[in-house]
């Protein structure tokens, strides 16, 4: 037998295989499953990830290693081609977090090296100083993980103990370098090798070092303090793969619970129920998620409005046909003042379990004002990327609350089908006429669907000049990042490489697509003022959120960031909003610059000191990118707040769609106002998603609180308001309720 690897040998890591390769025509979906008794969700997702590591898709399977294997067996084999064939090994057992068998081929690939042409030794090259970067972290930042691995620029307990491996990747790219000067990737990497054993700036020769004013807080960030990791000393940082974050109080005891998910296809959700004083109890087993496996993503929402918040797991993301596995409707059923939290399944008997579509994200919100949630579920149809309709036909779904604890699928009649492959959805009211819009990112054009409160859809993208370029849109979200009552428009752009961090880092133009943040002019119109806002640098946002982090009134800007690529070590970025003028980027001088892959994002007071803190999903999608889940606890401002907690009697309970206006008042009579909305406002977010939060200046007070609801249309306006104290509203109720003050 005659061998054929077919292997695009250049190895970004990734570059082996194409986006859209998961799942080929040939290949055979995953089995079609059940809905299962209670009793066997367990073997019921077992049963679908056993079908995707027996398969050749690219993110689980093994099938890949066994042919290769199989192949590299023939005694005819041209050294050329084994060596080739021996990196293409290697970087499938890097993918499943095998590194030494891993290392193992790449040494072997090197026995060959003398047939490779000069740029194929270059790229073995490269395969082999990745697999050195792999042994690093696994040494350093998993074996030895504490509170500073991965924070970029590396420093303190980020420094590698165990710096073989760093050194062992820094030759490799130092001698790359040498027969290849303009390799920016390269370049990138050699200073993280560098820092991570202490030897940056000055070990980097200087037309290849990242300047280091590069680090430097600049105005904006010359008075914050750093965040600190404290998810390891409180034992909620799960070590898993990439996926969804939720944040909400499960138990209504007044502390803030953490919720992941994983894309692991045999990994469990988590629940960590908050006891007070910034201690948790893992309470995964007791409340019955510890059977729900897989989860690329997560969204909460009270849909049967009783008063406690119910999840939507969502699976299946970037798997095409092997990601036809359901998702999951956990209704909370925890019973009130007992302190426990019992989630049950409830997907089939709520009309959600079929049929079943690869998805990443979703969002809720009362489309129709009659009081009740209903969901819009955003699938990766590959229909329009295929140019047919028999593989990949996925379209997305509008699920209609019927207000029994069953949904109606309606999407088709609503216009809402977006039979593009979609990484994004939000909800808000863009024109301000008291109904809720919906975007939705794809790859491919944008949608924005606006609500004709008739039960239909009109898709106004193309004509208000928000569909975007046809490129990776990913994360999108409704905002008013300016205070003028308008929601704006923040659209993640998923296009950008190494080269094009190297590039910005040196302040070159670097060609990367960047975000769009789409200005509500408030006439039903946008204007694209994200380079002018300072948003014109390569960020590549995955996961990413909102929420006024210094408590200065306005939004700012969290993006976890990253790519499927092991290679693609960027930081995720913190960007200050500069008053509604723009934002800048304060992320080393908060500490927040992890390396590590970044997914579901919740801003929340996790210690109740007023101030927002940071949990963070981190992990990747190939089974050998599991991390360590980060909590940054905010080291606090001088700035004050005002939280209010929306519950709704006419409107859905939790006050998703609600509308809140405060008026604040400085020395000397100045007046400003500033303006959030409760709900599904954030894309893989998961935020408490009924609490405004308010940030207030030192010098400034509260004097007015206005409440829009949706769906009684009404307003209710408050006043004797203090500074730094949470409240709640009761729609029609005209006194608010007190619930804390600092």
């Amino acid at each position: 037998m005659q061998l054929r690897l077919r292997v695009a040998f250049t190895l970004g890591l990734a570059v082996i295989l194409a986006l859209f390769s998961g799942c080929s025509r040939e290949e055979k979906p995953a089995a079609e499953i059940a809905e299962p008794e209670s009793s066997g969700l367990e073997e019921e997702f077992l049963r679908h990830a056993q079908a995707l590591e027996d398969s050749k898709n690219r993110y689980f399977g093994r099938q890949q290693i066994t042919e290769l294997n199989l192949a590299l067996q023939q005694a005819s084999l041209a050294p050329a081609q084994r060596s080739k064939g021996l990196a293409q090994l290697a970087f499938h057992h890097l993918r499943l977090g095998e590194g030494k068998a891993a290392r193992r081929a790449i040494d072997a690939a090197f026995q060959h090296e003398e047939a490779l042409s000069p740029q194929e030794k270059i790229q073995l090259r490269k395969a082999r100083a990745m697999i050195s970067l792999r042994e690093a972290e696994t040494e350093n930042c998993v074996q030895r993980h504490n509170a500073q691995c991965c924070i970029f620029p590396l420093a303190g307990g980020g420094l590698h103990e165990v710096a073989a491996p760093a050194r062992a990747a820094t030759a490799d790219l130092r001698e790359i370098l040498e027969s290849a000067p303009e390799d920016e990737m390269v370049q990138w990497l050699l200073n993280l090798t560098a820092m991570a054993t202490g030897n940056y700036p000055d070990a980097v020769p200087e037309p290849f070092r990242i300047p280091p004013e590069h680090f430097e807080p600049g105005e904006a960030g010359s008075g914050i303090d750093p965040f600190v990791d404290v998810a390891p000393t409180l034992g909620v940082d799960t070590f898993d793969l990439c996926g969804g974050v939720v944040v909400e109080d499960f138990n209504n005891d007044g502390w803030f619970d953490i919720l992941t998910s994983t894309s692991d296809p045999r990994g469990s959700l988590r629940l960590y129920l908050s006891e007070e004083a910034m201690r948790f109890r893992d309470a995964s087993d007791e409340s019955g998620v510890l059977q729900q496996l897989g989860g690329f993503n997560c969204v909460a929402a009270d849909y049967d409005n009783d008063g406690d918040a119910d999840v939507l797991v969502l699976r299946g993301a970037w798997l095409g046909t092997q990601g036809t596995v359901r998702n999951s409707l956990l209704r909370n059923d925890s019973i009130p003042g007992e302190g426990h939290v019992r989630f049950t399944d409830v997907t089939a008997a709520a009309g959600l379990a079929a049929p079943a579509y690869p998805t990443q994200t979703a969002a809720w919100g009362d489309l129709d004002n009659d009081g009740d949630l209903d969901l819009f579920v955003a699938n990766e149809s590959e229909k329009e990327i295929r140019g047919h309709d028999t593989v990949g036909d996925f379209p997305s779904q509008l699920f209609q609350n019927n207000g029994d604890g069953t949904f109606t699928d309606i999407a088709s009649t609503a216009g809402v089908q977006n039979n593009r492959f979609c990484k994004g959805v939000t909800m808000g009211d863009y024109d301000n006429d008291r109904d809720l819009d919906i975007f939705v990112s794809n790859v491919g054009k944008n949608r924005l669907y606006r609500n004709n409160a008739d039960g239909s859809f009109t898709d106004v993208a193309v004509d208000l000049g928000i569909a975007g370029s046809g490129g990776f849109d990913f994360a999108p979200w409704f905002f008013d990042f300016n205070n003028d009552g308008w929601l704006d428009l923040f659209v993640g752009a998923y296009r950008a490489q190494l080269q094009h961090f190297m590039r910005d880092a040196r302040g070159e133009p670097h060609g990367a697509r960047v975000p769009h943040l789409y200005r509500n002019n408030g006439d039903g119109t946008f204007t694209d003022i994200a380079r002018e806002a300072g948003l014109d640098h390569p960020y590549l946002p995955m996961g990413a959120n909102f929420g006024d982090f210094d408590n200065d009134g306005w939004p700012d800007i969290y993006l976890a960031t990253g790519d499927s690529n092991f290679e693609t070590l960027t930081p995720n970025v913190l960007l200050k909003n500069l008053a509604g003028q723009g934002f800048e980027n304060v992320t080393y001088a908060a500490r927040l610059g992890h390396l590590q892959k970044g997914h579901g994002v919740a801003f929340a007071d996790f210690d109740r000191d007023g101030d927002l803190d940071l949990y963070h999903q981190l992990g990747g999608f190939f089974p050998g990118d599991r991390f360590h889940n980060a909590l940054f606890l905010n080291p606090g401002t001088r700035n004050g707040f005002l939280d209010v907690r929306c519950r709704g009697t006419k409107s859905n309970r939790s006050g998703f769609g609600v509308r809140a206006a405060l008026t604040i008042e400085f020395p000397g009579g100045q007046r400003q106002t500033l303006h959030r909305g409760a709900g599904s406002l954030s894309s893989f977010g998961g935020s408490p998603h009924n609490s405004l939060h308010f940030g207030i200046p030192a010098s400034a007070k509260p004097v007015e609180l206005r409440v829009s609801w949706p769906c009684s249309d009404t307003e209710q306006k408050f006043s004797g308001l203090e500074v730094s104290t949470t409240i709640e509203v009761i729609e029609g109720k005209s006194e608010f309720h007190l619930r804390e003050a600092l």
